[in-house]
Order: C-alpha cells, then structure tokens, then sequence
C-alpha cells in the first residue's frame, strides 16, 4: 500500500507518486489484413492462404502452433530445450517495414513467406513498435494479443538470403539481424479463436504505456 511505513523499515523506498512517470494514454488505430500465411508442411518458411482459422494454439499445423514451446536463445534464463508457456504462436509483420530492411540488405525486396509471417498487416504506423499487450481485434471476431517485438535472427536471414539469390548465404544471415532490427514484426497469441480473412479490417488497441525506472 502506498505509504506502509513496513516498505521503509524493510529496506524499500516509498512508491513514486504517479506524477513521477511519463504516462501515455492508450489509444486505437485501424488497419487491414493485406496477407496470410501458413507453414502448414512445417517447414519454417511460410505459404499465402485465403483464410486462417485461429484456435487457442494457433493456427492448426503451423510450425509455431500449439499451447506450449521449447526455450531457446531468447530464454537464457532457461536450459535449452525447456518447456514454457506458446507466447509466440503467431508472427505478424508490414510490408513498408520489410521494404526497409531489403533496402539496407541491398534487396529488391522480402516476402513475409521468407520470415515466416502469418499476417501482413497495411495501415498501422511503425507496426514493430506497438507495444506488448496490444489487442488485434479481427472483424471477423478473433483477437490476437501481442506479446512481443520478434527479433530478427540468423534462421530467417538465411532464408531470406537464399530466396533472394544472394551470393553468400551466410553473410545475408548476419546482415540480416542488423538491417532488420525493430523492423521484423511483432509476435503475438490468441485470445479469441476465429477465421480471418484477406481484406478483412483490423482494429489495434494500443495499452496505457509507462516506463518504469
């Protein structure tokens, strides 16, 4: 409780005042469904589909389906392999944003497939940059959390630079990092189950935001 005189005889400040934090009001923006995509074989990279149907593991059959995952590199927390909590069922990305980190990588161009996109979204501003805790809500009724930003890593690097018929594979998966960084998407779970359909509208709930110190 504000104010306990215990925090103090324990060894902790008193809490800030409210005053003392930069706090920005939610706010919400509207967008569109330009892109879906599944890896249905399982395979990292993604295919363009019609539709989605989202249930409360994903999208049955993706490569990143399913209720719980395997820690890795992201974990380090965690040994290797551990089993956690699925925060990462669905990757979602933006065209402008892919289009920048082609230009750094010297590229005509990446494919949402090529990172293993699930949803390209149109018309939300610096997509990468909404904040954990966002909702989607799909106008056909699924909702999808957003957990986090997906930072880029070398296994898309590499595929991005195969499929734009780099010379070296290898350099394409380290540059890859570097020119995409706050620009690879966000990654998000369901909600809400629900289809989603190409064109349908979206609409983004962006959570009150502070920073704490």
């Amino acid at each position: 409780m504000p104010g306990d005189p215990s925090q103090t005889r324990l060894g902790f400040p008193p809490p800030e005042p409210e005053a003392a934090f930069d706090i920005v009001a939610g706010r919400k923006l509207t967008g569109m469904v330009e892109g879906l995509y599944a890896a249905r074989s399982g395979d990292f990279e993604t295919a363009p589909v019609e539709t989605v149907d989202l249930g409360f593991d994903g999208i049955a059959g993706d490569l990143h389906a399913g209720p719980t995952r395997r820690s890795g590199g992201r974990e380090p927390w965690y040994r290797r392999g551990t089993e956690i909590r699925n925060e990462r069922q669905l990757s979602i990305v933006a065209a402008d944003e892919l289009a920048v980190a082609a230009g750094r990588m010297g590229l005509t161009g990446i494919r949402p497939e090529w990172v293993g996109a699930n949803l390209l979204l149109d018309g939300i501003p610096n997509l990468s940059m909404l904040p954990s805790g966002t909702l989607l809500f799909f106008a056909g009724g699924a909702t999808v959390k957003v957990d986090a930003q997906n930072g880029p890593c070398r296994i898309a690097g590499r595929l991005v630079a195969q499929r734009a018929g780099m010379a070296d594979a290898e350099a394409g998966a380290l540059l890859f990092p570097k020119a995409a960084k706050r620009l690879r998407g966000l990654v998000g779970w369901v909600e809400k189950p629900g289809a989603i359909s190409l064109g349908e509208a979206v609409s983004v709930r962006i959570p009150e935001q502070w920073i704490y110190r």
